[in-house]
C-alpha cells in the first residue's frame, strides 16, 4: 500500500527528518530507521516512509500525523530527536522539522502525491532569506502552475511550508529515474527553475531520492534492532 501526501492543509502535519549515515553503515541505519517507524506509530503517526538518495550520501525519514497543536507538535519533536539520539553511531542528523501541504497536482487527478517502495522523487529544499515566506512559497507555486502539465513523465508534486523555521520545500514524484534525469538535463535545472527562486532562499538544496521502505511493508522482527531501546518506544 503506497503513502500518500495531500494537497490540502487541513489534516495533516508532515515531518522530515534527515540524516547522514556515518561511515558504511547506510543499510544498518535503514533497518533501524524501519523500527522507528513502527514505534512512531505509538506516538500517532498514520503513515511514513524512507527516502534514500542517489547520488549523495542522505537519508530521509518521512511520516504523517493528524494535525496537532504548536505546543504538542514540540513535545513530539523532542521525543522524536530523544529516539535519534539513541542511534549517533549510525547517522548525523542534519534537520528535521514539521511541513503542511499548500498546493500539489497530480496527473491522475487524486488530491494527494503517491509514492510506494521502488519510486523515484525529487525533493527541493529552500529556507527563505527572511522569516516571510509568502513570495517564496508563491514563487514555488507558480513554477509548479506553469511547468507541471508539460512534463509527461511527472506523476505529482507537492509544495509544502516549514511550521518550524522558514523554509519552503517540494517534492515530486517521477515515473522513472531515467525520466528524472531527463528533465533535469534538458531543462537546465540551475539555469531555468533557480533564477526564480534564488532571491528568494539563501541555501536551496536539492537532490534525487528512491523510496527504500513505506510503513506498509514488512519489517523484520524488532527484535533484531536494539538501538532505540529508551528512545522511541519508552518515551510515552
Amino acid at each position: 500500500m503506497p503513502c500518500y501526501l495531500p494537497f490540502n492543509r487541513n489534516n495533516l502535519d508532515i515531518s522530515f527528518i534527515v540524516l547522514r549515515p556515518v561511515g558504511v553503515f547506510t543499510d544498518e541505519l535503514i533497518s533501524t530507521m524501519k523500527y522507528f517507524s513502527l514505534h512512531a506509530e505509538d506516538f500517532g503517526c498514520l503513515s511514513s516512509s524512507l527516502f534514500k538518495s542517489i547520488h549523495g550520501n542522505l537519508v530521509v525519514w518521512y511520516g504523517a500525523w493528524i494535525k496537532r497543536s504548536t505546543e504538542d507538535r514540540k513535545t513530539l519533536a523532542d521525543n522524536l530527536v530523544a529516539a535519534l539520539s539513541q542511534i549517533t553511531h549510525l547517522a548525523i542528523l542534519l534537520n528535521h522539522g514539521f511541513f503542511e501541504a499548500y498546493v500539489g497536482e497530480s496527473k491522475d487527478g487524486r488530491p494527494a502525491a503517491k509514492f510506494s517502495t521502488g519510486d523515484i522523487l525529487f525533493l527541493v529544499s529552500m529556507p527563505s532569506i527572511s522569516n516571510d515566506t509568502s513570495d517564496l512559497s508563491y514563487a514555488c507555486l507558480a513554477l509548479l502552475r506553469s511547468h507541471f502539465s508539460k512534463e509527461g513523465s511527472l506523476s505529482s508534486t507537492v509544495c509544502l511550508q516549514c511550521k518550524d523555521q522558514p523554509m519552503v520545500a517540494t517534492l515530486q514524484v517521477w515515473e522513472s529515474l531515467q525520466a528524472c534525469y531527463s528533465w533535469l538535463l534538458s531543462s537546465d535545472y540551475r539555469n531555468t527553475y533557480m533564477p526564480y527562486i534564488s532571491p528568494l532562499t539563501c541555501d536551496t538544496q536539492f537532490d534525487i531520492f528512491k523510496v527504500v521502505y513505506v510503513s506498509s511493508d514488512e519489517v523484520p522482527h524488532p527484535d533484531s534492532f536494539q538501538h532505540l531501546q529508551g528512545g522511541v518506544c519508552e518515551q510515552r
